[in-house]
C-alpha cells in the first residue's frame, strides 16, 4: 500500500513566524497533536503538543515539567509559590515566541509513492505520530499513525 492511498492531502500547517499562541490555537481548533511548519511554501519543521509543553519546563529543576494539580491552583504550597509565580509571569512571553524557536527541525518525511510499511517503521523507530509527505520539494500531504491504521482496516475489509 502506498502513502498516497492513506495520507491526508490537505494538511493543516502553520508558518515558522507564527506565534506559539497561534500554533496552540491551530492544534486545539483542529483537534490534532502536531502540524508541519512552513516558511512560505518550504517545509522547515514540525511543531507538536510535546514541543509546546516543553516550554513549561523549569530550567532550575533540570528540565522537569511542573504543572500544578487542580488542588494546587487554589492552595499552592509555599515552597512552590516562587515556581508558580515564575511560571505564571512567563506565560505571556511563552505565547509570543515564534514557532521557529520551538519546532522540531529534524524532519522525517515520506514521498507519496513510498510504502505505508516504511512509514510505519519510521514512526515506530523514532517515536513520532506524523510524517509530512513531500513531492518535488512541496508538501503534498501528511500521514499519521491513525491514517495507517484506518488504511489497514479498509484494506483488510476489501479482502
Amino acid at each position: 500500500m502506498k502513502v498516497r492511498e492513506v495520507m491526508n492531502s490537505s494538511p493543516i500547517t502553520c508558518q515558522a513566524d507564527d506565534t506559539v499562541a497561534d500554533a496552540a490555537r491551530i492544534l486545539r481548533e483542529n483537534k490534532i497533536s502536531g502540524v508541519p511548519v512552513l516558511d512560505g511554501e518550504k517545509l522547515v519543521g514540525v511543531v507538536s503538543e510535546s514541543d509546546l509543553l516543553k516550554l513549561l519546563s523549569q530550567e532550575e529543576d533540570g528540565g522537569s515539567l511542573w504543572l500544578p494539580s487542580p488542588f494546587e491552583v487554589f492552595e499552592v504550597p509555599f515552597r512552590d509559590l516562587i515556581r508558580w509565580e515564575r511560571l505564571h509571569a512567563s506565560m505571556p512571553d511563552i505565547s509570543q515566541k515564534k514557532v521557529s524557536e520551538v519546532m522540531s527541525r529534524e524532519i522525517f518525511q515520506m514521498g507519496p509513492d513510498d510504502s505505508v510499511e516504511v512509514a510505519a517503521a519510521i514512526m515506530t523507530r523514532h517515536h513520532i505520530n506524523r510524517l509530512p509527505v513531500v513531492e518535488d520539494g512541496r508538501l503534498v500531504g501528511i500521514i499519521t499513525r491513525g491514517d495507517i491504521i484506518t488504511g489497514l482496516g479498509e484494506k483488510s475489509a476489501e479482502n
